[in-house]
Protein backbone atom coordinates (compact mmCIF):
# COMPACT_ATOMS: atom_id res chain seq x y z
CA UNK A 1 0.00 0.00 0.00
CA UNK A 2 1.75 3.27 -0.94
CA UNK A 3 1.53 6.37 1.40
CA UNK A 4 1.05 10.30 -0.08
CA UNK A 5 3.80 12.25 0.30
CA UNK A 6 2.25 14.41 2.41
CA UNK A 7 1.26 11.37 5.15
CA UNK A 8 4.98 10.65 4.64
CA UNK A 9 6.34 14.02 5.57
CA UNK A 10 3.74 13.87 8.80
CA UNK A 11 5.26 10.50 10.15
CA UNK A 12 9.00 11.38 9.89
CA UNK A 13 8.23 15.16 11.20
CA UNK A 14 6.43 12.89 14.23
CA UNK A 15 9.31 10.49 14.14
CA UNK A 16 12.09 13.11 14.56
CA UNK A 17 9.99 15.33 16.58
CA UNK A 18 9.63 11.98 19.00
CA UNK A 19 13.74 11.36 18.94
CA UNK A 20 14.28 15.09 19.82
CA UNK A 21 12.12 14.15 22.88
CA UNK A 22 13.66 10.82 23.63
CA UNK A 23 17.35 12.69 23.12
CA UNK A 24 16.16 15.78 25.33
CA UNK A 25 15.11 13.31 28.27
CA UNK A 26 17.76 10.87 27.98
CA UNK A 27 20.48 13.89 28.49
CA UNK A 28 18.30 15.20 31.49
CA UNK A 29 18.20 11.79 33.02
CA UNK A 30 22.15 11.28 32.38
CA UNK A 31 22.81 14.95 34.51
CA UNK A 32 20.63 13.23 37.09
CA UNK A 33 22.76 9.69 37.11
CA UNK A 34 26.85 11.07 36.87
CA UNK A 35 28.52 13.91 36.61
CA UNK A 36 30.97 14.65 34.13
CA UNK A 37 34.57 16.38 35.09
CA UNK A 38 35.67 18.98 32.25
CA UNK A 39 38.76 17.64 30.32
CA UNK A 40 40.57 20.40 31.04
CA UNK A 41 39.84 19.82 35.15
CA UNK A 42 42.35 16.73 34.91
CA UNK A 43 43.91 16.47 30.81
CA UNK A 44 46.67 19.53 32.08
CA UNK A 45 47.70 17.86 35.79
CA UNK A 46 51.14 16.56 36.40
CA UNK A 47 50.36 12.40 37.55
CA UNK A 48 53.75 10.93 38.37
CA UNK A 49 54.75 8.68 41.52
CA UNK A 50 56.79 10.52 44.33
CA UNK A 51 60.22 10.09 44.43
CA UNK A 52 60.98 7.85 47.36
CA UNK A 53 64.90 8.50 46.67
CA UNK A 54 66.05 11.99 49.23
CA UNK A 55 63.51 9.66 51.75
CA UNK A 56 65.66 6.58 51.37
CA UNK A 57 69.00 8.39 51.43
CA UNK A 58 67.58 10.60 54.85
CA UNK A 59 65.90 7.86 56.39
CA UNK A 60 67.71 4.72 55.97
CA UNK A 61 71.06 5.65 58.30
CA UNK A 62 68.42 5.87 61.63
CA UNK A 63 67.39 2.26 60.78
CA UNK A 64 69.39 -0.75 62.02
CA UNK A 65 69.75 -3.98 62.33
CA UNK A 66 68.57 -6.02 65.69
CA UNK A 67 69.83 -9.66 66.40
CA UNK A 68 69.02 -11.43 69.34
CA UNK A 69 70.09 -14.65 70.94
CA UNK A 70 68.43 -16.53 73.66
CA UNK A 71 69.82 -20.11 75.34
CA UNK A 72 66.41 -22.59 75.99
CA UNK A 73 66.89 -26.14 77.67
CA UNK A 74 64.46 -28.56 76.69
CA UNK A 75 63.62 -31.84 77.74
CA UNK A 76 61.35 -34.08 75.35
CA UNK A 77 59.85 -37.00 76.05
CA UNK A 78 61.57 -40.23 74.28
CA UNK A 79 58.83 -42.45 72.46
CA UNK A 80 56.31 -40.34 73.15
CA UNK A 81 55.98 -41.27 76.52
CA UNK A 82 57.77 -43.92 79.19
CA UNK A 83 61.09 -43.87 77.18
CA UNK A 84 62.77 -41.22 79.34
CA UNK A 85 63.54 -37.67 78.96
CA UNK A 86 66.19 -36.43 76.72
CA UNK A 87 67.58 -32.95 77.73
CA UNK A 88 68.74 -30.57 75.20
CA UNK A 89 70.03 -27.34 75.16
CA UNK A 90 70.40 -24.95 72.26
CA UNK A 91 70.39 -21.42 70.90
CA UNK A 92 67.53 -19.84 69.62
CA UNK A 93 68.36 -16.91 67.10
CA UNK A 94 65.76 -14.36 66.27
CA UNK A 95 66.31 -11.14 63.63
CA UNK A 96 64.36 -7.62 63.68
CA UNK A 97 64.75 -3.93 62.59
CA UNK A 98 64.74 -1.03 65.08
CA UNK A 99 64.80 2.67 64.33
CA UNK A 100 67.09 5.42 66.26
CA UNK A 101 64.56 7.97 67.84
CA UNK A 102 67.35 10.14 69.83
CA UNK A 103 71.15 10.95 68.67
CA UNK A 104 72.21 9.36 72.32
CA UNK A 105 71.22 6.04 70.99
CA UNK A 106 68.11 5.26 71.89
CA UNK A 107 66.27 2.84 69.36
CA UNK A 108 62.57 1.86 69.31
CA UNK A 109 61.99 -1.64 68.24
CA UNK A 110 59.16 -4.73 68.43
CA UNK A 111 58.68 -6.03 72.17
CA UNK A 112 58.49 -9.08 70.30
CA UNK A 113 61.77 -8.97 68.37
CA UNK A 114 63.72 -8.72 71.90
CA UNK A 115 61.47 -10.95 74.20
CA UNK A 116 63.41 -12.90 76.16
CA UNK A 117 66.72 -12.24 74.52
CA UNK A 118 69.83 -12.62 76.71
CA UNK A 119 71.88 -10.70 73.94
CA UNK A 120 70.64 -7.68 71.84
CA UNK A 121 72.99 -6.90 69.14
CA UNK A 122 72.25 -3.58 67.18
CA UNK A 123 73.84 -3.07 63.50
CA UNK A 124 74.31 0.19 62.07
CA UNK A 125 74.01 1.17 58.61
CA UNK A 126 78.00 1.69 58.37
CA UNK A 127 78.25 -1.55 59.60
CA UNK A 128 79.63 -0.95 63.45
CA UNK A 129 77.84 -3.51 65.84
CA UNK A 130 76.87 -2.56 69.35
CA UNK A 131 75.38 -4.21 72.56
CA UNK A 132 72.09 -3.18 73.17
CA UNK A 133 70.57 -2.84 76.28
CA UNK A 134 66.75 -3.37 77.21
CA UNK A 135 65.43 -0.24 78.97
CA UNK A 136 61.64 -0.97 78.46
CA UNK A 137 59.14 -2.85 76.64
CA UNK A 138 54.93 -3.37 76.46
CA UNK A 139 53.79 -6.79 75.55
CA UNK A 140 50.18 -5.62 74.35
CA UNK A 141 51.13 -2.80 72.26
CA UNK A 142 54.52 -4.36 71.21
CA UNK A 143 57.02 -2.25 71.44
CA UNK A 144 60.13 -1.84 73.44
CA UNK A 145 62.65 0.45 73.96
CA UNK A 146 66.78 -0.14 73.37
CA UNK A 147 69.77 1.90 74.33
CA UNK A 148 72.94 1.42 72.62
CA UNK A 149 76.14 3.56 73.56
CA UNK A 150 77.71 5.26 70.17
CA UNK A 151 80.44 7.41 70.18
CA UNK A 152 79.35 9.89 68.25
CA UNK A 153 75.79 10.46 68.00
CA UNK A 154 73.49 8.63 65.35
CA UNK A 155 71.20 10.25 63.12
CA UNK A 156 67.63 9.87 64.39
CA UNK A 157 64.39 9.92 62.78
CA UNK A 158 61.21 12.44 63.01
CA UNK A 159 58.12 11.03 64.75
CA UNK A 160 55.40 12.64 63.05
CA UNK A 161 51.07 12.57 63.46
CA UNK A 162 49.74 9.37 63.41
CA UNK A 163 46.27 10.97 63.79
CA UNK A 164 46.81 13.13 60.70
CA UNK A 165 47.21 9.84 58.31
CA UNK A 166 45.37 9.66 55.25
CA UNK A 167 44.08 6.49 53.51
CA UNK A 168 45.68 6.41 50.54
CA UNK A 169 48.50 8.03 50.83
CA UNK A 170 51.91 7.16 50.02
CA UNK A 171 54.23 6.02 52.30
CA UNK A 172 57.58 4.02 52.91
CA UNK A 173 58.84 0.88 54.67
CA UNK A 174 62.78 0.43 55.79
CA UNK A 175 63.94 -2.89 57.12
CA UNK A 176 65.79 -5.85 57.35
CA UNK A 177 63.33 -8.60 55.40
CA UNK A 178 65.00 -11.80 55.25
CA UNK A 179 68.22 -10.60 56.84
CA UNK A 180 68.55 -8.09 53.67
CA UNK A 181 69.41 -5.34 55.38
CA UNK A 182 68.11 -1.87 54.48
CA UNK A 183 65.77 -2.89 51.93
CA UNK A 184 63.70 -0.27 51.04
CA UNK A 185 59.72 -0.74 50.41
CA UNK A 186 56.66 1.56 49.13
CA UNK A 187 53.08 1.47 48.82
CA UNK A 188 50.04 3.56 50.45
CA UNK A 189 48.29 3.04 53.46
CA UNK A 190 45.19 0.67 52.65
CA UNK A 191 42.90 1.78 56.35
CA UNK A 192 43.13 2.96 59.28
CA UNK A 193 42.15 1.40 62.92
CA UNK A 194 42.52 -1.95 62.03
CA UNK A 195 42.36 -4.21 64.99
CA UNK A 196 43.82 -7.59 65.84
CA UNK A 197 43.27 -10.01 68.56
CA UNK A 198 45.59 -9.94 71.22
CA UNK A 199 46.76 -6.39 70.44
CA UNK A 200 46.44 -3.33 71.76
CA UNK A 201 46.74 -1.04 69.07
CA UNK A 202 44.30 0.36 66.47
CA UNK A 203 46.99 -0.61 63.62
CA UNK A 204 47.44 1.33 59.88
CA UNK A 205 47.48 -1.29 57.32
CA UNK A 206 49.76 -0.54 54.26
CA UNK A 207 50.25 -2.67 51.23
CA UNK A 208 53.80 -1.66 51.71
CA UNK A 209 55.73 -4.98 51.27
CA UNK A 210 56.66 -5.91 55.09
CA UNK A 211 58.08 -9.56 55.36
CA UNK A 212 60.16 -11.29 58.19
CA UNK A 213 62.58 -8.93 59.44
CA UNK A 214 61.03 -5.77 58.94
CA UNK A 215 59.71 -5.89 62.48
CA UNK A 216 60.06 -2.69 64.16
CA UNK A 217 61.20 -0.82 61.34
CA UNK A 218 59.72 2.53 60.09
CA UNK A 219 56.62 3.32 58.04
CA UNK A 220 57.49 6.66 57.04
CA UNK A 221 55.45 9.45 55.16
CA UNK A 222 56.54 11.77 52.12
CA UNK A 223 57.18 14.55 54.79
CA UNK A 224 60.27 12.04 56.20
CA UNK A 225 58.40 11.11 59.44
CA UNK A 226 57.40 8.06 61.21
CA UNK A 227 53.96 7.51 61.23
CA UNK A 228 54.03 4.13 62.29
CA UNK A 229 56.48 1.06 63.76
CA UNK A 230 55.59 -2.18 61.52
CA UNK A 231 54.86 -4.83 63.27
CA UNK A 232 53.29 -7.82 61.54
CA UNK A 233 51.79 -9.29 58.28
CA UNK A 234 48.76 -11.51 57.02
CA UNK A 235 50.06 -14.22 55.51
CA UNK A 236 49.45 -17.95 54.39
CA UNK A 237 52.98 -18.67 53.32
CA UNK A 238 55.19 -16.63 55.64
CA UNK A 239 56.20 -13.71 52.81
CA UNK A 240 54.49 -10.43 52.15
CA UNK A 241 50.67 -10.33 50.95
CA UNK A 242 50.31 -7.19 50.53
CA UNK A 243 48.60 -7.06 54.22
CA UNK A 244 50.66 -5.33 56.69
CA UNK A 245 50.43 -3.84 60.08
CA UNK A 246 52.05 -0.98 61.28
CA UNK A 247 51.66 0.55 65.22
CA UNK A 248 50.54 4.47 65.00
CA UNK A 249 53.16 6.44 66.13
CA UNK A 250 51.04 8.69 68.72
CA UNK A 251 50.20 5.43 70.62
CA UNK A 252 53.96 4.79 70.67
CA UNK A 253 55.04 8.58 72.11
CA UNK A 254 52.36 8.07 74.92
CA UNK A 255 54.62 5.41 76.11
CA UNK A 256 58.10 6.06 75.44
CA UNK A 257 58.75 8.36 78.94
CA UNK A 258 57.13 5.12 80.89
CA UNK A 259 59.35 2.85 79.44
CA UNK A 260 62.21 5.17 79.60
CA UNK A 261 61.64 5.96 83.76
CA UNK A 262 59.96 2.66 85.09
CA UNK A 263 60.88 0.28 82.21
CA UNK A 264 57.39 -0.48 81.74
CA UNK A 265 53.97 1.13 80.54
CA UNK A 266 51.13 1.27 83.57
CA UNK A 267 47.68 2.19 81.62
CA UNK A 268 44.09 2.57 83.03
CA UNK A 269 42.56 -0.86 83.74
CA UNK A 270 38.55 -1.90 84.20
CA UNK A 271 39.28 -5.73 84.59
CA UNK A 272 36.49 -7.88 81.86
CA UNK A 273 36.81 -9.86 79.22
CA UNK A 274 35.06 -8.59 75.93
CA UNK A 275 34.28 -9.95 72.78
CA UNK A 276 31.79 -9.00 69.21
CA UNK A 277 28.41 -8.64 69.90
CA UNK A 278 26.78 -12.31 68.78
CA UNK A 279 23.35 -12.07 66.86
CA UNK A 280 21.86 -13.44 69.43
CA UNK A 281 23.28 -11.38 71.98
CA UNK A 282 21.75 -7.89 70.26
CA UNK A 283 18.42 -10.10 69.98
CA UNK A 284 18.22 -10.60 73.43
CA UNK A 285 19.08 -6.96 73.94
CA UNK A 286 17.07 -6.25 71.29
CA UNK A 287 19.44 -4.22 69.21
CA UNK A 288 19.42 -3.26 65.71
CA UNK A 289 23.06 -3.03 65.16
CA UNK A 290 26.32 -5.32 66.57
CA UNK A 291 27.60 -2.68 67.99
CA UNK A 292 29.24 -2.70 71.72
CA UNK A 293 31.88 -4.93 74.17
CA UNK A 294 29.48 -8.21 74.94
CA UNK A 295 31.55 -9.01 78.57
CA UNK A 296 32.65 -12.24 78.81
CA UNK A 297 33.88 -12.25 82.11
CA UNK A 298 34.35 -9.76 84.93
CA UNK A 299 37.33 -10.12 87.03
CA UNK A 300 37.53 -10.83 90.74
CA UNK A 301 37.70 -7.66 92.43
CA UNK A 302 38.39 -5.28 89.00
CA UNK A 303 36.56 -1.89 88.78
CA UNK A 304 33.93 -3.53 87.17
CA UNK A 305 32.91 -5.83 89.33
CA UNK A 306 33.29 -3.58 91.65
CA UNK A 307 30.97 -0.97 89.86
CA UNK A 308 28.54 -4.23 89.52
CA UNK A 309 29.09 -5.07 85.90
CA UNK A 310 28.02 -8.57 85.11
CA UNK A 311 29.22 -11.19 82.20
CA UNK A 312 26.81 -10.95 79.60
CA UNK A 313 26.40 -7.40 79.76
CA UNK A 314 27.01 -5.32 76.81
CA UNK A 315 29.14 -2.12 77.07
CA UNK A 316 27.57 0.48 74.77
CA UNK A 317 29.20 3.65 76.00
CA UNK A 318 31.90 4.94 77.94
CA UNK A 319 32.21 8.24 79.44
CA UNK A 320 29.45 9.27 76.74
CA UNK A 321 31.60 7.20 74.19
CA UNK A 322 29.81 4.72 71.79
CA UNK A 323 31.56 1.99 71.46
CA UNK A 324 31.15 0.61 68.26
CA UNK A 325 33.73 -2.34 68.22
CA UNK A 326 34.68 -4.73 71.29
CA UNK A 327 38.30 -3.91 70.30
CA UNK A 328 37.92 -0.30 71.24
CA UNK A 329 37.42 -0.64 74.56
CA UNK A 330 41.10 -1.63 75.94
CA UNK A 331 41.92 0.84 73.92
CA UNK A 332 39.68 3.81 75.77
CA UNK A 333 40.26 2.17 79.08
CA UNK A 334 44.05 2.10 79.06
CA UNK A 335 44.12 6.08 77.23
CA UNK A 336 42.24 6.83 80.79
CA UNK A 337 44.06 8.50 83.92
CA UNK A 338 44.54 6.03 86.51
CA UNK A 339 41.78 6.88 89.63
CA UNK A 340 39.73 8.45 87.36
CA UNK A 341 35.43 7.59 87.47
CA UNK A 342 34.17 7.02 84.49
CA UNK A 343 30.37 5.95 83.74
CA UNK A 344 29.74 3.04 81.52
CA UNK A 345 26.31 2.88 79.21
CA UNK A 346 25.51 -1.13 79.65
CA UNK A 347 22.46 -2.92 78.12
CA UNK A 348 21.56 -5.72 80.77
CA UNK A 349 18.61 -7.98 79.34
CA UNK A 350 17.37 -5.32 76.93
CA UNK A 351 17.07 -2.61 79.76
CA UNK A 352 19.29 0.39 79.42
CA UNK A 353 21.49 0.79 83.03
CA UNK A 354 24.61 2.99 84.05
CA UNK A 355 27.40 2.31 86.18
CA UNK A 356 30.28 4.34 87.85
CA UNK A 357 33.83 2.61 88.09
CA UNK A 358 37.43 4.33 89.38
CA UNK A 359 39.97 3.20 86.64
CA UNK A 360 42.77 0.98 88.50
CA UNK A 361 46.09 0.51 87.15
CA UNK A 362 46.53 -2.15 84.31
CA UNK A 363 47.29 -6.04 86.13
CA UNK A 364 48.90 -7.55 82.88
CA UNK A 365 51.64 -9.04 85.18
CA UNK A 366 49.58 -11.43 86.68
CA UNK A 367 48.29 -13.11 83.98
CA UNK A 368 52.21 -13.28 82.46
CA UNK A 369 52.63 -17.12 82.45
CA UNK A 370 55.68 -18.17 83.82
CA UNK A 371 56.29 -20.10 80.87
CA UNK A 372 57.77 -16.54 79.37
CA UNK A 373 60.48 -16.35 81.64
CA UNK A 374 63.87 -16.78 80.52
CA UNK A 375 66.27 -19.40 80.80
CA UNK A 376 63.13 -21.72 81.77
CA UNK A 377 63.05 -25.40 81.43
CA UNK A 378 60.36 -26.86 78.31
CA UNK A 379 59.03 -30.48 78.80
CA UNK A 380 56.87 -31.76 76.30
CA UNK A 381 56.49 -34.10 72.75
CA UNK A 382 57.61 -32.67 69.70
CA UNK A 383 54.97 -32.27 67.05
CA UNK A 384 54.33 -32.51 63.04
CA UNK A 385 53.37 -28.59 62.92
CA UNK A 386 56.75 -27.96 64.66
CA UNK A 387 55.34 -27.16 68.31
CA UNK A 388 57.12 -29.01 71.24
CA UNK A 389 53.43 -29.77 73.17
CA UNK A 390 52.28 -31.04 76.99
CA UNK A 391 49.52 -31.52 78.84
CA UNK A 392 47.98 -29.48 80.96
CA UNK A 393 48.65 -30.21 84.28
CA UNK A 394 47.42 -28.25 87.39
CA UNK A 395 50.80 -26.56 88.05
CA UNK A 396 50.78 -25.36 85.00
CA UNK A 397 46.75 -24.13 84.77
CA UNK A 398 47.78 -22.29 87.79
CA UNK A 399 50.66 -20.53 86.08
CA UNK A 400 48.09 -19.77 83.03
CA UNK A 401 45.61 -18.30 85.06
CA UNK A 402 42.77 -20.62 83.91
CA UNK A 403 40.32 -22.71 85.83
CA UNK A 404 41.06 -26.27 87.48
CA UNK A 405 38.75 -27.78 84.74
CA UNK A 406 40.75 -26.10 81.99
CA UNK A 407 41.33 -28.85 79.10
CA UNK A 408 43.82 -28.64 76.20
CA UNK A 409 47.63 -28.92 75.54
CA UNK A 410 50.36 -26.05 75.96
CA UNK A 411 52.97 -24.94 73.83
CA UNK A 412 56.03 -24.92 75.53
CA UNK A 413 58.49 -24.40 72.47
CA UNK A 414 58.34 -23.38 69.23
CA UNK A 415 60.58 -24.78 66.25
CA UNK A 416 62.17 -21.97 63.99
CA UNK A 417 60.75 -21.88 60.69
CA UNK A 418 58.17 -24.71 61.04
CA UNK A 419 54.18 -24.41 60.64
CA UNK A 420 53.71 -23.48 64.27
CA UNK A 421 55.96 -20.19 64.01
CA UNK A 422 54.87 -18.88 60.51
CA UNK A 423 51.17 -19.45 62.02
CA UNK A 424 51.98 -16.96 65.10
CA UNK A 425 51.88 -19.73 67.85
CA UNK A 426 54.48 -19.56 70.63
CA UNK A 427 55.25 -20.32 74.00
CA UNK A 428 52.55 -20.41 76.44
CA UNK A 429 49.94 -20.72 73.96
CA UNK A 430 47.20 -23.02 75.15
CA UNK A 431 45.89 -24.83 72.40
CA UNK A 432 41.83 -25.95 72.94
CA UNK A 433 40.61 -27.49 69.48
CA UNK A 434 41.93 -28.89 66.16
CA UNK A 435 38.94 -28.58 63.32
CA UNK A 436 36.57 -27.79 65.85
CA UNK A 437 37.57 -30.94 67.63
CA UNK A 438 37.92 -30.57 71.23
CA UNK A 439 41.38 -30.96 72.74
CA UNK A 440 42.25 -32.59 75.96
CA UNK A 441 45.67 -33.61 76.49
CA UNK A 442 48.78 -34.23 73.73
CA UNK A 443 46.80 -37.57 72.96
CA UNK A 444 43.48 -36.41 71.55
CA UNK A 445 45.82 -33.75 69.96
CA UNK A 446 47.56 -35.66 67.89
CA UNK A 447 44.59 -37.68 66.57
CA UNK A 448 42.93 -34.75 65.80
CA UNK A 449 45.91 -33.93 63.60
CA UNK A 450 45.97 -37.14 62.23
CA UNK A 451 41.97 -36.90 61.00
CA UNK A 452 42.39 -33.81 60.03
CA UNK A 453 45.26 -34.68 57.32
CA UNK A 454 47.46 -32.63 55.55
CA UNK A 455 46.98 -29.09 54.67
CA UNK A 456 45.01 -26.64 56.52
CA UNK A 457 43.82 -26.47 59.92
CA UNK A 458 42.40 -24.41 62.30
CA UNK A 459 43.20 -24.50 65.78
CA UNK A 460 41.13 -22.71 68.42
CA UNK A 461 43.99 -21.13 71.09
CA UNK A 462 43.83 -19.80 74.34
CA UNK A 463 46.43 -16.96 75.01
CA UNK A 464 46.85 -14.42 77.72
CA UNK A 465 43.52 -13.94 79.08
CA UNK A 466 41.29 -14.59 75.43
CA UNK A 467 40.55 -16.78 72.63
CA UNK A 468 41.77 -16.75 69.32
CA UNK A 469 41.26 -18.79 65.80
CA UNK A 470 44.60 -19.27 64.01
CA UNK A 471 44.74 -20.53 60.61
CA UNK A 472 47.32 -22.93 60.17
CA UNK A 473 49.07 -24.87 56.46
CA UNK A 474 50.43 -28.25 58.25
CA UNK A 475 51.72 -28.72 54.91
CA UNK A 476 54.40 -25.89 56.13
Amino acid sequence: MLLRSSSRRAIVSTASLFCMLLSMVSGAAAQHLWTESPPSAVSHQARTLPDFTDLAEKLSPAVVNISTSQNLTAERDLLGGGGGLDRTDREAKSLGSGFVINPAGYLLTNEHVISDANQIVVTTRDGHAFRGRLIGSDRKSDIALVKIEPPHPLPAAPLGNSDEVRVGEWVMAIGNPFGFDHSVTAGIVSAKGRFIADNYDDFIQTDASINPGNSGGPLINLRGEVIGVNSAIYTHTGASMGIGFAIPVNLVKEEIDQLKSSGKVVRGWLGVKVTRVTQDAADSNKMADLQGALVAEVMPSAPAQLAGVHAQDIIVAFNSRPINDSMELPLVVGHTPIGQTVKLKILRQGKPLEVVATIAPTREDAYQPVLAKENRTLRGRPSSLGALVQDLTPQLAAELKLGGDSRGVVISDVTSQSPAERAGLRRGDLILEVNRRSVKDVDSYENAIKQAGSGALLLLVKRDRGTIYVPLNSKG
